[in-house]
């Protein structure tokens, strides 16, 4: 299975390489950051990554998508939002982190379905999809084919979450493990949400 980490400029590092440390461990996934335009994409924190150009998301891909203040931006991009709602169609996993969510939201793909996104951002957030299910208290949702993290180090733990889902409980708690990862196994448990008063 191929996992397309669909990256932009101004990305969360965390949002994108927590995943990534995970999901890179699962012999079955291989790994692709790619992005619409091709060539090099800068987190906000400074890394940057070379990024092949996706023309064309290929179907039954998993689809990750980080959050950060790129996205503040491209919620109004009606191109990249044309682009990325083909992407979501085409494949057969959607996975989000943080703000990546407010992305997915203006495709419409994710209206009456539940999803989450960091809680410092989340009325921002919700302004994005108002027909979106936004859990207040969750510390990633899955609905259907989506898994949304809330902020940042969420990403994680959602990442181990739909790799117990779908290649088993043992292989995602090894991975933890051995990275010395401290795994939330409970997606409803958010201990930030009072923080931002939710």
């Amino acid at each position: 299975m191929d996992i397309y980490a669909i990256i932009f400029d101004d990305y969360e590092a965390l949002d994108l390489m927590g995943p990534v440390e995970f999901l890179t461990r699962v012999g079955e996934l291989n790994l692709n950051f790619v992005s619409f335009e091709g060539g090099a994409k800068r987190s906000k924190q400074g890394f940057e990554i070379k990024t092949k150009k996706l023309a064309k998301m290929p179907k039954d891909g998993v689809f990750l998508l980080p959050g950060g203040q790129g996205t503040r931006a491209l919620v109004n991009d009606s191109g990249f939002i044309l682009r990325l709602k083909e992407c979501v169609l085409a494949s057969k996993f959607c996975l989000s982190v943080c703000t990546g969510s407010a992305l997915i939201a203006r495709t419409g793909e994710l209206d009456g379905l539940k999803a989450t996104s960091n809680k410092r951002s989340l009325e921002w957030v919700k302004s994005c999809g108002k027909a979106v299910k936004w859990q207040e208290r969750a510390r990633w949702v899955r609905a259907g084919k989506f898994y949304t993290a809330s902020g940042v180090a969420a990403g994680m733990d959602m990442a181990l979450g739909f790799i117990s889902d779908h290649f088993g409980k043992e292989l995602a708690q090894n991975i933890a493990n051995e990275t010395e990862y401290n795994w939330q196994k409970s997606s409803k448990i958010d201990k930030f949400a009072k923080i931002y008063g939710y």
